[in-house]
């Protein structure tokens, strides 16, 4: 139950000898209470992305004992090789050498100065929170998300209360942003958690109209990720609104600012090499990467719609595409501000726009405040089907772990 009903109810007399029971109303749920309430959606879900990284463990010990391997004496390494898989392992890069002086001419993602396409801010914390956290580099790695998910889950609440001023609404909205299957990032060593506690912060600084420390919290959030950029948008939007209404001139410094750590981050890159945009260079031959302007999202729910059990990358793509539709529904229906909306807007396009790694349930989770008009939008009576929709993302998180985990698909 999400509300706190009252223990007994309160008996009124009717007549001399008739007496009926008359149900007490529920009090409201203070945020406190909610935040207990994401907080343990929270430790479920990490629960279930340990399982999922677990069955891709005893894959492991399985086929090292059918091969006639030395069997692991635990399961702690292999966890978190999973944990640090994919990209992670260029981040790790980062953590321990830094960035290349030179990036070779015809670079491919099995060269290690390929590790020029990760942006800095959330190796570069790793790395300070190495010094004093025990354990090495990997564990400092994981153990920073690991916290930094538990403040994505409360800043989320935080914003769905400032959006809606009910606590209910915050702890679904916490709930369900914590076993979202595309939360498993807040377990591997992403910059996700750090990019959506920055652009958390940053939203809520903007409905406060603190524009200048918008801006630079801003500005780390675009230093974390390409996406990040989406929230140069939300402070846009806000300063245009607070010009128009008041002429708040000094709104601009959260637009000005925000987009700084993108910039800088070139800036340093071009200079660290030696070479003028050497970013994008990385980009485009490293990965490939071009851009379909939606239509490989198409093509690949269309593709499972066709055939379903045919590629497990095509599946995860339509699931993002049909998750995205029904949140973009409740959103129509719970409109959002327009700077957040700007901001999830200009998010699903980056999502949308690459032609190879399009929409995947952790690019949709980066669109995270959609989880707030949803939480909104459920019947507060229909219990039972919010229960099972968050039963069916506990599963799905625990099931995207162990495919992207056995290399099943694309995260």
């Amino acid at each position: 139950m999400l509300t706190d009903p009252v223990a007994t109810d309160v008996t009124t007399e009717v007549g001399p000898t008739m007496a009926v029971a008359t149900p007490t109303p529920e009090r409201p749920m203070s945020f406190g209470r909610a935040v207990a309430y994401g907080l343990l959606g929270y430790v479920v879900s990490r629960l279930c992305v340990a399982a999922g990284a677990g069955v891709r463990a005893s894959q492991v010990v399985v086929d090292a004992a059918a091969e006639g391997e030395e069997r692991p004496d635990n399961a702690v390494n292999l966890i978190t090789g999973v944990l640090t898989s994919w990209d992670g392992l260029w981040y790790l890069e980062i953590v321990r050498q830094g960035y290349p002086r030179s990036i070779p001419d015809n670079i491919t993602y099995f060269q290690e100065e390929a590790r020029a396409a990760f942006f800095p801010v959330y190796p570069f914390l790793v790395r300070g929170f190495d010094v004093v956290f025990p354990g090495g580099d990997t564990l400092a790695a994981l153990g920073v998300n690991l916290i930094l998910g538990a403040i994505a889950v409360v800043l989320v609440g935080v914003l769905a209360m400032r959006l809606t001023d009910d606590a209910e609404v915050a702890a679904r909205s916490m709930v369900l942003f914590a076993v979202f299957p595309g939360s498993f990032v807040l377990s591997f060593a992403y910059s996700e958690a750090t990019l959506i506690v920055l652009v958390a912060a940053c939203l809520i600084l903007l409905l406060d109209e603190r524009w200048l420390l918008a801006g630079l919290v801003g500005a780390l959030a675009t230093a974390t990720r390409p996406n990040g950029l989406a929230i140069v948008a939300a402070c846009v939007v806000a300063s245009i609104i607070a010009i128009r209404a008041r002429r708040d001139y000094a709104s601009l410094a959260a637009p000005l600012l925000s987009p700084l750590g993108f910039i800088g981050f070139q800036v340093f890159l071009a200079s660290h090499t030696d070479e003028t945009a050497p970013w994008f260079r990385v980009q485009r031959e490293a990965w490939a990467e071009g851009t379909s302007f939606g239509a490989t999202a198409v093509n690949n729910t269309l593709s499972f719609l066709s055939s379903p059990l045919s590629s497990p990358t095509d599946a995860l793509t339509a699931v993002s595409m049909f998750a995205l539709v029904a949140a973009g529904w409740c959103a129509w229906k719970h409109r959002l501000p327009l700077p957040i909306l700007a901001y999830v807007v200009v998010i699903v396009l980056f999502m949308l726009l690459p032609e190879t790694v399009t929409a995947r349930p952790r690019f949709v989770f980066t669109a995270f405040p959609l989880v707030i008009p949803v939480a909104a939008w459920w019947p507060r009576r229909d219990r039972i089907g919010w229960e099972l929709v968050m039963v069916m993302c506990g599963a799905g998180l625990a099931v995207l772990t162990g495919l992207y985990a056995s290399f099943g698909a694309i995260p």
